[in-house]
């Protein structure tokens, strides 16, 4: 039996298993849409939104989304450097121009005051990542964005059980989007959700995930607009529905490990984790170490040694402007040098204290080394 601790893991019970179960035993014909329409119901009264869109992912939600606001080619979107291609790429597929800005050395998320100085003419929207739980100040994000006219789109992936004062993370954005991959704080094994208070954008979005077809239009399979195939299978949604009936203990788990990493790691000189600040809530999908410069702990350094140990590592994500298809960003000095010395630690739902103590020794070790 292996000995080696995943990062990451679904919780998955029986619950699950029973409603995946009815859905592909009886979840055709007049009920394909039974648990998609029902898990839509249920995640937007859990944020606390007006409409909900099951998705096949939290990729295609946003390309959705950037879609029905009609981004393309000539406008400009600005996100953090500091991201998966997966917040990008619906952009650039758009024929949008991403503009990458650094992050906050604490939360790791979008700097407002460069988010500002980046907006021009061509600035449609800004795309505020909540990076591994922690929220961007959606505070100073809307008040930028009503100011200058620019959508604020909330990509609230990693940020289940996030909240911005009383708002779930995800609710205040023109529009938000989530995902459920395997790896999420709560999954559909595939999928994501487009969320958002704006009527007639839900409609748009909603036409657009159907081929283009409106829910109004009488005439049978007669698309009025070329849309897109972004829908959530049913059997999918029938695990999400469980999921959903299961979020707090879900979320709870998250932060009951984030605890005790807390208390395994939170005295030690040299290193910092995820914030939490007054008045935020951090749903912690991705507890992360970062070493201090001084301890000289790099990347490479982590891996290995997290790879000796049989534990499953990941590294902080690669700034987007190192990647091949994208201009550098130099001066994007956060993003490159806290991607250095970071690592992200395991956090799947079951893991116990041994483990995380056996996680907690690798990074005493490297303090010593």
């Amino acid at each position: 039996m292996s000995n080696r601790i995943a990062y990451t893991k679904p919780s998955i019970t029986e619950r699950e298993v029973a409603y995946a179960t009815d859905a592909a035993r009886h979840g055709w014909g007049a009920r394909c849409y039974d648990y998609i329409h029902r898990l839509e119901r249920d995640y937007a009264v859990h944020l606390g939104v007006k409409h909900a869109t099951a998705t096949s992912s939290c990729t295609g939600a946003l390309h959705l989304g950037l879609a029905a606001l009609g981004i393309g080619a000539g406008d400009e979107v600005i996100l953090a450097d500091s991201n998966w291609i997966a917040s990008v790429a619906p952009v650039v597929h758009l024929g949008a121009t991403p503009v990458f800005v650094d992050i906050l050395s604490d939360s790791w998320c979008l700097d407002p005051d460069l988010v500002e100085a980046a907006i021009t003419p061509q600035t449609r929207a800004i795309i505020a990542v909540h990076l591994y739980g922690s929220m961007c100040d959606m505070d100073r994000l809307l008040e930028i964005g009503a100011r200058h006219g620019v959508a604020v789109i909330e990509d609230a992936a990693e940020a289940i059980g996030s909240a911005w004062g009383a708002k779930r993370a995800g609710s205040m954005g023109a529009f938000g989007t989530f995902s459920f991959h395997g790896t999420k704080t709560m999954t559909t094994g595939e999928g994501g959700m487009f969320v958002t208070n704006d009527s007639a954008l839900f409609e748009r979005v909603t036409t657009l995930s159907n081929h283009g077809r409106d829910a109004n239009e009488p005439r049978q399979f007669f698309p009025t607009v070329t849309g897109y195939k972004f829908k959530m299978s049913n059997i999918s949604a029938a695990i999400g529905c469980a999921q959903m009936e299961r979020i707090d203990e879900l979320i709870g788990r998250k932060r009951a490990i984030m605890t005790g990493y807390r208390q395994l790691l939170g005295a030690l000189d040299g290193i910092s984790l995820n914030i939490e600040p007054e008045g935020v809530t951090n749903g912690y999908w991705m507890p992360t170490v970062v070493f201090d410069r001084d301890t000289g702990v790099t990347r490479d350094m982590l891996i290995e040694a997290f790879r000796a140990a049989e534990i499953d590592g990941r590294v902080f994500f690669w700034p987007l402007s190192e990647l091949p298809m994208f201009e550098a960003r130099p001066d994007n000095v956060n993003a490159h040098d806290i991607a250095a010395r970071a690592i992200n630690l395991p956090s799947y739902h079951d893991m116990d204290e041994h483990g995380q103590k056996r996680v907690a020794d690798v990074i005493r070790g490297l303090l010593k080394a």
